[in-house]
């Protein structure tokens, strides 16, 4: 028999992406199609830069590399998860974190606002800021390289998380100036008060939760639960930010898909939608001077109106 030709990188993603393709997945955790997922796996696993294919597809496989790969896509396609937890990587932007389990994947859309430090809406100085809700600590991060000279607490309720967290902080040499602390939201917290709060809370509403694709149940139900309509964290959060605020501090939070949901509930709070890549309505900034009247009164739970395609 003549000897098999050797594996070079672009016939072993052009093989990958057909697999991929054949396969029932959901995308949405850094990556966007198969193509996406080929591309990572191959350049993660080779130690190639991964901000282009192009450039090595004539490049030979060894066996032991193209086995390392098929590994990978094989439990991308049998057990549905994400290529993040895969490679324990993800990226928001430059910067790389690491993940696992024990925290949801990084995306949020706040990281892009983090780039013009939330021009227009901070008018002061950022000499404390606070990451509600931390996760992987990957927004602690973003803020301390936005604003160098301040000071930053990231919370969470999860040990787990916040271990995460500490690997993260302590990559980027951080620890000095990230706290990380244990706290149901503000609970932890009584006497701090911030120039910035930046939240991306779990926000996913009930029904949704009951229809998640396997790849998202991979991650903590306790980081994407936002209640029955997805801001049962946000109403308490927007009870109490104005307690922990400065004058003229700023609260940013994430909120999906939730924004007809939270501006039925607050018809008279002056929420602003910056723009970002998926387009206004996925993030609310507000002032301290509008969170103010919200801190004496809880609004009642209002379930939105169901849509006839919804389950």
């Amino acid at each position: 028999m003549p000897p098999t030709e050797p594996a070079t990188v672009g016939g072993l993603f052009r093989d990958l992406v057909c697999r991929l393709e054949r396969a029932s997945l959901h995308y949405g955790h850094g990556t966007h199609n198969a193509h996406d997922d080929a591309a990572y796996l191959i350049l993660h696993t080779l130690h190639l830069p991964l901000d282009d294919l192009g450039p090595y597809q004539q490049r030979i496989v060894a066996p032991g590399e193209k086995r390392r790969v098929l590994a990978l896509v094989e439990r991308r396609v049998r057990e549905k998860i994400p290529v993040a937890y895969l490679t324990h990587e993800a990226w928001l932007g430059e910067y790389s974190f690491y993940v696992d389990g024990r925290v949801i994947i990084p995306r949020s859309f706040i990281a892009e606002l983090m780039r013009e430090r939330f021009e227009p809406w901070l008018q002061r100085p950022v000499r404390d800021a606070l990451d509600l809700c931390t996760g992987s600590g990957c927004l602690a991060v973003l803020l301390a390289k936005a604003f160098p000279a301040a000071r930053v607490d990231a919370a969470d309720l999860s040990p787990e998380a916040l271990a995460v967290a500490r690997r993260n902080v302590a990559r980027y040499r951080l620890g000095r100036r990230i706290r990380l602390v244990c706290s149901d939201i503000f609970s932890r917290l009584k006497d701090r008060r911030y120039d910035l709060i930046v939240c991306n809370p779990p926000y996913v509403n009930a029904a949704s939760m009951r229809a998640l694709p396997r790849e998202y149940r991979h991650e903590p139900a306790l980081a994407l639960a936002g209640g029955t309509d997805g801001l049962t964290l946000v109403r308490k959060i927007l009870a109490i930010a104005a307690e922990h605020l400065r004058p003229g501090g700023l609260l940013v939070c994430e909120i999906g898909h939730n924004r007809r949901v939270l501006e039925r509930a607050y018809p008279s709070v002056p929420f602003a939608w910056p723009e970002t890549s998926a387009g206004p309505g996925h993030v609310f900034v507000l002032k301290r001077k509008d969170l103010v009247p919200l801190s004496s009164a809880e609004p009642p739970l209002r379930p939105a109106k169901r849509r006839r395609d919804e389950r």
